[in-house]
């Protein structure tokens, strides 16, 4: 028995100590080598020793990293993948090397990168991720990576940087980012700022940090651009069912308008959610005439709610299918600005709606509170969050039928509650 159990633990120390056929595997200067270099490998081979720190797979024809790659040693502090033609870097192909302070991914042909990895990789030092296919780095993208100190991302194909990217990186000494194809707009002013005056990381090679476009600033170092009018969106909904004095009619149209500021121009998103459901979109959705625009997934010529190049949005033919929050976003490179409206139809002469209307109606008579400007209601405080809708008539303000009035029943009206819930402002009274 004795025996046996000796040949199993010789077998188990053999195979920790296996190499890949290709490879060549040894100790040297303490550390546990494995050389794949230079094999003409067209995958990652398996069967690396448990007890491996440093991977060599240079110079091969590796065309991508898929999950697990690397499971079986997690030891490794050392991974030197450059002169491959790695397209993708799949999820989970690097998550298991929470040892790993070198990683060389340079001269490859990486577009997709599994960027959640980094996360894992807290012990990293060196990344090296230049001369590849890269478009876009997350602005999340290093925020694992609070031991780094040099990282190469020169000679890819990045258009821009978000703010605050490299923010994470505390012990980061040198940075190479030149070769990329930058735009030049106000998406990119705040590196150059934080290059020039904020930052202590050495980043050489500034005056091949060029733009790319516009055209007219085609090949100008960032250092030498001159300031940009540049700010950040703002927006101001605002809402109009009628013209004051108007009788509404059953199905009348719900007009939203989105005012909106920004340099660059924002691009304008209207997110709305109704009973039947979530709809989003991109505007403008048709033209002035209200058809759809050619290529707008709208499934008839005559969209339901209808956003235009001028940041207004109609819904036609109001009704209890289209009750809900509308909120308009506008987005451009420096960020994004929400702003949302509640649209409800009620039935007065319930208890609750009336001692509501009563009450809005004499803040509007003391000139505290609510107050019409051609039929708009305007909240002066947060009390006065539930905004109501209505017409002013000769015997007095009354709530507008917007619905079929039956027989024995009570008109319908418009309700814009503004950020806070009606029922929150019901249980009040």
């Amino acid at each position: 028995m004795q025996e046996l159990q000796l040949l199993c633990w010789a077998v188990l120390l053999g195979l920790g100590q296996a190499c890949p056929g290709p490879c060549d595997c040894g100790e040297k200067y303490g550390f546990q080598i494995i050389d794949c270099s230079y094999r003409d490998l067209e995958a990652v081979p398996p069967g690396f020793p448990a007890n491996g720190t440093t991977l060599s797979l240079s110079a091969n024809r590796l065309p991508h990293l898929p999950e697990g790659a690397f499971r079986e040693v997690p030891q490794l502090q050392s991974l030197w993948l450059a002169h491959n033609e790695i397209r993708t870097v799949a999820a989970g192909a690097l998550a298991s090397l929470g040892r790993l302070k070198n990683l060389d991914l340079s001269h490859n042909l990486v577009s997709d990168f599994a960027w959640d990895d980094l996360r894992n990789l807290s012990a990293l030092q060196l990344l090296k991720m230049d001369s590849n296919e890269l478009t876009v780095i997350p602005r999340d993208a290093f925020r694992g990576l609070q031991a780094l100190r040099s990282l190469q991302l020169n000679h890819n194909r990045l258009h821009t940087l978000a703010e605050g990217t490299f923010a994470p990186l505390t012990l980061l000494s040198h940075l190479q980012i030149n070769d990329n194809p930058f735009d030049c707009t106000c998406g990119i002013m705040w590196f150059k700022t934080w290059a020039l005056t904020t930052t202590t990381v050495s980043i050489p090679q500034q005056d091949k940090i060029t733009c790319t476009s516009p055209h007219v600033l085609k090949g100008t170092p960032l250092t030498r651009l001159l300031p940009l009018p540049c700010s950040a969106p703002m927006v101001q909904l605002t809402y109009q069912p009628s013209q004051d004095g108007a009788e509404l009619r059953p199905g009348f149209v719900l007009a939203l308008h989105c005012d909106v500021e920004g340099q660059p121009a924002p691009q304008l998103h209207w997110h709305i959610q109704t009973p039947g459901g979530t709809a989003e979109i991109a505007s403008p959705n048709v033209g002035a005439d209200g058809r759809a625009l050619p290529g707008s997934p709208a499934a008839s010529s005559w969209p339901r709610f209808q956003a235009f190049a001028n940041g207004s949005l109609l819904v036609p033919d109001f009704g209890k299918l289209q009750e809900g929050t509308y909120s308009c976003l506008a987005t451009n490179e420096l960020g994004s600005a929400e702003s949302s409206v509640n649209v409800a139809l009620a039935t007065p002469g319930q208890g609750g709606e009336d001692a509501l209307g009563r009450r809005f109606r004499g803040k509007a008579a003391e000139g505290t509170g609510c107050y019409t400007v051609d039929n708009e209601v305007q909240p002066l405080g947060p009390e006065d969050d539930v905004v109501i809708i209505y017409l002013s008539r000769t015997r007095g303000p009354e709530v507008a039928a917007v619905g079929h009035r039956a027989s024995g029943q009570q008109p319908l009206c418009l309700l814009l509650l503004g950020q806070s819930i009606l029922l929150l402002f019901l249980t009040s009274f």
